[in-house]
């Protein structure tokens, strides 16, 4: 039986192998907590696949990217 760790260590290298070749990875720090803290949960709710836990957390995390993009646009300066 493989240990916990070793279960969220392996789903998230899966994932992070994945959305990095793909290009989806725009800022690590903020791809690894949600990542981790997305199988985490789906860990204590008692999933113990590794290609569930980081097929589920891929499409979750796009979706959390995409919906935190900031469209920044200058505005219009009236002189």
């Amino acid at each position: 039986m493989i240990s916990l760790a070793s279960l969220m260590e392996e789903s998230l290298q899966i994932a992070w192998d994945y959305l990095e070749r793909t290009g989806e990875i725009e800022d690590n720090w903020v791809a690894s907590r949600y990542l981790g803290h997305t199988m985490e949960l789906m860990i204590r709710r008692g999933q113990r696949s590794r290609l569930v836990l980081s097929n589920r957390a891929i499409p979750a995390y796009l979706k959390f990217r995409n919906a935190n993009v900031v469209d920044v646009k200058p505005e219009r300066v009236v002189r």
